[in-house]
């Protein structure tokens, strides 16, 4: 039974050889056909779900069945993310370096909770973490690790100024008794912040949105009122997460002002710079990060714009200490070799569990340098700049928030609409009418309340005449929509 069933893995083993070579050569072929694909899934509502049986299957199926069924059945129902008109949201880069590395993790298969489990994994995840710390210019004393996502690194940002304001007495024993805890933020930070206020327990009602500047940057003075408001009546202000490229409007907090009002009134500032942070590897625009002495947290996510597949966060925290009295805890089933010589990175996030995420990292700094990546990065703001330029230079179309980096904000506004209830029903119709061909991908903000149409330029592959084709497209729509007047 044994030799049978050895035989068998080894017949396995040459057959997954065959179908490996044929699914790169799909891979290949999907990447270099990118562009005939409809960016956005062109499907309704339970299309795919139809398609697949209600029961699994008794017997086994071969591999050329499965993978018909997936070109056949679900491939049509995917958005193209890699698509280089795919202009919605941020990019969720990738890059072939990056692919190959992902092919590799999923081969060896490790779980990398703790050196012991995988001591290469855990030693390059240091030293990738101490490249990107001086790709992006943060000071030396910040220690880092690979986070799935930035919300995940904001919760342990914000799970860590609870406890660091608390002595750690939350941890202990629990929020009863503790006064009420205020996290501060944006009316443009993300979303993720009012998510991880309330995972963190400390209720929805104890986070305060803060009016912004005509830039969409916080306005100082009001974080400052409300944090001595809250002082006032007994509340406990803990943290403030910064926003360094906000995702509505590319808003840019000025943290060296921010660090000054965290120090005084001894809050936790953590910088959510999840999208923008990777244009901080050209350093004529690390103006961005003035002031970053005074912060105690930082995450970006390569996985967004440094050509990375997801998931790939970098988390830096100034006290690594902090964040291990946080989260660390150590039953006798995991005890292991090493001590305090190494880094089990198990206790630098919520989940104990562990991809080897520092691969795909590794590969692509090496496949591209810096050079090379702070050109790719460089372009895409060169792009975004032209775009606003052009569109500011039309009539009948207006920007709506600045342009820093790559994200550009505008709306179709027409002279004979002055409704902002139509002119927001025109602007999504051009939305609309665009994703539905298929031949570009755009999503939508408000700014101070009007409907705004995002142009997001980051994608690996996206050339000059991807955005000038979108450019004249979207012209295209928009005037020729009839209007109601």
């Amino acid at each position: 039974m044994v030799e049978r069933f050895a035989k068998a893995i080894k017949m396995d083993i040459e057959k997954f050889r065959q179908n490996a070579h044929e699914l790169v050569d799909w891979m290949a072929d999907y990447l270099r056909d990118l562009e005939e694909y409809p960016v956005r899934a062109q499907v309704s509502p339970g299309e795919i779900l139809k398609q697949l049986p209600s029961n699994p299957p008794s017997r086994s199926d071969s591999f050329e069945e499965i993978f018909d069924d997936f070109q056949k059945i679900v491939l049509p129902g995917m958005t193209h993310w890699q698509h280089p008109s795919f202009f919605a949201y941020f990019p969720a880069n990738s890059s072939p370096p990056s692919v190959l590395a992902e092919m590799v993790t999923a081969t060896i298969g490790a779980q990398c909770m703790s050196w012991e489990t995988s001591p290469a994994a855990a030693e390059l995840e240091q030293r990738m973490m101490e490249w990107l710390r001086e790709i992006i210019g943060l000071p030396s004393e910040f220690q880092g690790v690979i986070q799935d996502s930035a919300s995940s690194a904001t919760l342990c940002a914000i799970l860590s100024a609870r406890e660091r304001a608390t002595d750690w007495r939350v941890n202990r024993a629990g929020l009863s008794g503790e006064p009420d805890m205020v996290v501060y933020g944006s009316t443009e930070c993300h979303s993720s912040v009012e998510k991880n206020v309330k995972i963190a327990g400390l209720g929805k009602k104890n986070f305060r949105k803060i009016q912004v500047t005509d830039t969409f940057a916080i306005d100082t003075r009001a974080l400052v009122d409300a944090i001595e408001r809250d002082k006032a009546e007994g509340r406990l202000p803990i943290c403030m997460v910064a926003a360094l490229g906000s995702t509505s409007s590319s808003a840019i907090d000025p943290l060296l002002d921010i660090a000054d009002i965290c120090k005084r009134h001894r809050l936790w500032l953590h910088v959510d710079a999840a999208w923008a942070g990777s244009a901080l590897v050209d350093p004529e625009l690390r103006w961005m990060i003035d002031g970053i002495e005074g912060v105690d947290s930082f995450v970006f996510n390569p996985h967004k714009w440094l050509f990375t597949n997801f998931d790939c966060s970098a988390y830096f925290v100034r006290s690594p200490d902090a964040l291990l009295k946080t989260l660390s805890i150590l039953p006798e089933y995991l005890k292991s070799e090493g001590g305090e010589a190494v880094r089990n990175y198990r206790d630098w996030g919520v989940p104990l569990g562990r991809r080897f995420r520092a691969l795909k990292l590794w590969f692509v700094l090496r496949s591209y340098g810096i050079e090379q990546l702070r050109k790719m990065i460089r372009t895409h703001i060169d792009y975004a700049q032209e775009l606003a330029l052009e569109i500011g230079a039309e009539r009948d179309f207006e920007l709506l928030a600045p342009t820093p980096l790559a994200l550009v904000c505008f709306r179709y506004r027409p002279t004979k609409v002055a409704s902002p209830v139509e002119l927001d029903s025109v602007n999504e119709r051009i939305v609309k009418e665009i994703n539905d061909s298929g031949a570009a991908y755009l999503t939508h903000t408000r700014l101070n309340g009007a409907y705004a149409i995002r142009i997001s330029i980051g994608q690996a592959g996206t050339k000059q005449h991807h955005v000038k084709n979108l450019w004249s497209r979207v012209k295209q729509t928009a005037r020729g929509i009839r209007l109601v007047v």
